[in-house]
């Protein structure tokens, strides 16, 4: 296929659209199902990248939930505890143990469920059957994958009567070292940002307390690969294989820090005793539980709690959740990893992190604060490493 034509390109007045290969060479890629859109190929072609380098930097299978041309999250499969296969509501899916794909994707998808209603997968390897179920029950536009058993595509198929998105990438398929695109009318042109992220990158540690452990470098790893694809400025949390909290596209860089770290809160919150023995009514909707979950955990939980309210969700009325207990629950957290796109130039992201329970930090540095940065890590008893490289993806 030397082309392929689209409906229209980011909005239906931008009109005619295409993708195709500048040398006239074949598209990478099978269009398996449905008729994907221009956000949907930015969603597939980006994910695509952060699935293959999370991969090849970890060495185990990778997921990604896109929203927006910005990973809602990134997960490779490591072994998930009861508690958050219920918090992500994955604790049914039979088989989801044996599937190191599906246990990523699951987290990947579980991690700020608001944001990837509606999103675009990517999986770094051969979507199976379990992977499949899981993704069958979700709101979703499409999936980008290396393949998938005959099993999993039909179950894609039947999503959306039949028009989900499916579409298979050549896993070999290599860019072209330059990349170009044009903004109102001019052309710019810049060679691919092709830097390799691997445990190379977290040597320098700058940080009285020198402490790394293989796990962090596995976390931060992932949150800097994720923030190579995530729209700048940006600010990546992550934790046990995942990144738990993005916060992209701000201006300030403490905005992004305080975003992120608010969505890796709840993250974690989502996994308080509270939450998950929360009594649903066996009526409500999937999007509906998330919604709900996130007005509870938030302070305007008497929203919901309200009577009249209440009812309309919850078979017994909830005791809330309240702040002094939020606060200590979240206190107690420890050993998440922090990635940043650009250098920190102030403390107060420090700060903010260390409500977060960030113990590793990875940044470019290059400052004139650095010291202030470093100053403030130590005095949280934090483990910070110079990467010497931006990671900016507009």
């Amino acid at each position: 296929m030397k082309e392929f034509e689209l409906k229209y390109g980011c909005n239906p007045n931008q009109k005619p659209a295409k993708i195709f290969m500048e040398d006239g060479s074949d598209l990478p890629i099978e269009i398996l199902n449905g008729k994907p859109g221009y956000i949907n190929f930015l969603d597939a072609f980006n994910s695509w990248q952060l699935v293959k380098e999370v991969k090849e930097a970890v060495g185990m299978p990778a997921a990604t939930s896109f929203k927006h041309v910005s990973p809602t999250s990134a997960a490779v499969g490591t072994p998930m505890s009861d508690a958050l296969k219920k918090a992500c509501f994955v604790d049914d899916i039979e088989g989801l143990d044996e599937s190191p794909l599906a246990l990523a994707y699951a987290r990947a998808r579980g991690t700020d469920r608001m944001s990837s209603f509606g999103d675009w997968i990517a999986l770094s390897d051969v979507c199976d059957a379990v992977t499949a179920t899981l993704i069958k029950r979700e709101v979703s536009d499409g999936i980008i994958a290396p393949g998938y058993t005959d099993e999993a595509l039909e179950i894609l198929k039947s999503k959306r009567n039949g028009n989900y998105n499916i579409v298979k990438i050549d896993p070999d398929f290599v860019p072209m070292e330059s990349e170009k695109k044009q903004v109102y009318g001019i052309t710019f042109e810049q060679g691919r940002n092709n830097f390799k992220i691997d445990r190379a990158l977290l040597e320098n540690i700058v940080t009285e307390k020198k402490n790394l452990p293989e796990e962090a470098k596995r976390d931060l790893m992932i949150a800097l690969i994720t923030l190579k694809y995530t729209q700048s400025n940006s600010v990546c949390f992550a934790k046990d294989g995942q990144a738990i909290g993005v916060g992209a596209g701000q201006q300030s860089r403490i905005h992004c820090t305080r975003l992120a770290g608010n969505k890796a809160d709840i993250w974690h919150l989502r996994q308080h005793e509270k939450v998950l023995n929360l009594p649903f009514l066996a009526t409500v909707k999937r999007p509906d539980r998330d919604n709900t979950i996130d007005i509870y955990i938030s302070d305007d939980y008497e929203d919901i709690l309200a009577d009249g309210v209440w009812q309309n969700f919850f078979s017994v009325k909830p005791e809330p959740l309240t702040r002094e207990e939020k606060k200590a629950y979240l206190s107690s957290l420890t050993g998440v990893s922090l990635g940043s796109d650009a250098f920190f130039p102030f403390g107060d992201n420090i700060e903010r992190a260390a409500k977060s329970g960030v113990s590793y930090i990875a940044e470019p540095g290059g400052s004139i604060r650095d010291d202030h940065v470093i100053e403030t890590c130590n005095k949280f008893g934090m483990t910070m490493a110079f990467t010497g490289m931006r990671l900016f993806h507009h």
